[in-house]
């Protein structure tokens, strides 16, 4: 991602043929770490208006699809750890979005649903998906193969 030919990034150096690995432009995590940062910017304005930060609005379109599930597994899905969820889940049950318990099964796991007025947010969201994906430079194609590869990627590490 050093240089532009014609308009493509490439990894291939420097014009002389020298490729320094220690440059940021070659970097692959640079872009995504980039691109992760201000696509969670475009997010900040629709998420504003239904009372959501990025985290949580993750975290609900989780629990909207699965209604119940441990905190543990939400962290999974979320690639989160319980000490970033726990506060996150304390924030959306005082709004009345989502209600933990303790698993009568295993006292040491906490069960976290959805509430009613969590699924009543749940309309209010349903068009940010569309909105975004409007603020974004990509074809449906290109926004479907970048998809395959950032999960690609996800899987494989």
């Amino acid at each position: 991602m050093s240089e532009q030919a014609n308009g493509n990034t490439t990894l291939c150096g420097e014009p002389n043929g020298k490729y320094d690995a220690l440059l940021l432009q070659n970097q692959l995590c640079f872009p995504l770490y980039a691109v992760s940062k201000e696509v969670v910017r475009l997010y900040k304005p629709f998420l504003d208006e239904i009372g959501l930060t990025y985290t949580q609005y993750i975290a609900m379109m989780v629990l909207w699809e699965k209604r119940s599930l441990t905190v543990k597994e939400l962290g999974e899905y979320l690639y989160l750890d319980s000490g970033t969820l726990t506060p996150l889940l304390k924030k959306m049950e005082a709004q009345g979005l989502v209600s933990r318990q303790r698993n009568a099964a295993d006292e040491r796991s906490v069960i976290v649903s959805v509430t009613a007025e969590g699924e009543a947010l749940r309309a209010r969201a349903a068009t940010i998906p569309e909105r975004i994906g409007a603020c974004l430079p990509l074809s449906k194609d290109e926004a479907e193969t970048l998809y395959q590869l950032l999960y690609k990627v996800l899987h494989a590490i």
